[in-house]
């Protein structure tokens, strides 16, 4: 596997001097001073591209080039968003870029309820909890209508939940729901989520699969000349936050979109903790079944809990079969000739660490990360070659 870590720009307080110290080769980012929907232009790819060779790196995957909102709602300017699109991979492919990471979540890139959930270790991870995340919807952001999409039971049990927390969690539970992705200095307001929301109403999981798969029919086929793959982030969590749809949660969803747009170029960014918080996903067949469509790898783990509670957790020791999943992965570069860009993926915030930094983008916890990952992949090749 070709290793990597993720860097989001000039800004970010991990430099590319770190992350070389590492021991990566390759920078995954995105230029995230670029307003979505907007073309990406030449000179400013070019421009990432020389800081990062500046400091002996390579730009070797884009994540994400994101994708328009009225694009996923197929509403006002999508068709412009989407001429958009195909410019930026064009300019894209023109700078000898070729993988694109990208989702199709609605409004909310990820979400987790607790951004400091504390291990035993006295290490920190991320941390999805129901109850929480109920008691946020209906009780603090207070969506129209948010009761009928859960049970007499979840309500009560997340009242209860509420009930425990004083005015600073529950601020600081509202604050975690809506950060934004890491890259970006903004936090989505209540009044603006609200808004966002209501521009998604009577919008379900066939429609916006529709629109995915619309998108990938104009966007795929100009990926595939130009050489470019593309590969779909899957939901995080894999399951309908805020009553919003959810069509890359499952392996369905994946059999779906892969069958509509069957061109290569319209491909998977693997992320086991993304697929694995849905115990109803089994990874190594969707590397069997969808191996050709795999173009990135999130390696990454998690810990499932009763209910649709999940946790972070080490690289090598969750419910995910890492073991399995790496054998298997280097079996399916050793066929396909091809060595498949990876990084780690949220790792533990350890004590050394800034407490200002919170985990999952924390260089000491994607570092040792990557060093198991990197200890795991030597070792199953070690025995395949035997």
């Amino acid at each position: 596997m070709q290793q990597t870590m993720r860097w989001y720009g000039p800004h970010d307080a991990i430099t590319l001097a770190d992350i070389r110290q590492c021991g990566v080769t390759g920078i995954v980012t995105a230029l995230h001073q670029i307003p979505v929907g907007e073309v990406w232009e030449v000179e400013d790819i070019k421009e990432r591209q020389q800081i990062i060779r500046d400091e002996g790196l390579e730009w070797t995957v884009i994540e994400s080039l994101p994708v328009h909102e009225d694009i996923k709602r197929k509403g006002g300017d999508y068709q412009k968003y989407i001429a958009n699109y195909k410019k930026s991979l064009e300019n894209i492919a023109q700078c000898g870029l070729k993988v694109v990471a990208y989702n199709f979540m609605p409004i909310l890139d990820w979400v987790r309820t607790d951004h400091a959930y504390q291990n035993i270790d006295g290490t920190k991870a991320l941390l999805f909890d129901e109850r929480a995340f109920i008691y946020f919807d209906v009780f603090l952001l207070q969506r129209p209508g948010a009761e009928s999409d859960y049970s007499k039971e979840k309500l009560d049990e997340a009242r209860a939940y509420g009930n425990t927390l004083g005015e600073v969690d529950r601020q600081k539970l509202y604050k975690n729901v809506l950060l934004g992705l890491p890259g970006s200095d903004e936090s989505f307001t209540k009044e603006k989520v609200l808004e966002l929301l209501g521009d998604y109403k009577g919008i379900n999981d066939d429609d916006l699969r529709k629109n995915l798969i619309h998108f990938l029919s104009e966007v795929a086929p100009v990926a595939e000349k130009l050489g470019i793959q593309l590969a779909i982030h899957p939901d995080d969590p894999p399951f309908s936050v805020l009553g919003l749809p959810r069509v890359v949660s499952t392996e369905d969803d994946l059999d779906s979109i892969f069958k509509a747009v069957p061109t290569n170029a319209n491909g998977l960014c693997y992320c086991t903790g993304s697929l694995g918080a849905n115990p109803n996903n089994n990874l190594l067949r969707i590397i069997e079944q969808h191996g050709d469509r795999i173009h990135f790898l999130h390696l990454r783990n998690v810990k499932r809990e009763e209910g649709k509670r999940f946790r972070e957790s080490e690289h090598l020791n969750g419910d995910n079969p890492m073991e399995a999943i790496v054998e298997q992965l280097l079996l399916l570069m050793q066929r396909n000739k091809k060595n498949l860009p990876m990084r780690p993926d949220h790792g533990f915030l350890h004590s050394f660490e800034r407490e200002e930094k919170y985990p999952g983008y924390s260089l000491i916890g994607r570092l040792k990360g990557l060093a198991e990952i990197r200890g795991l992949e030597q070792g199953i090749a070690y025995k395949l070659n035997k």
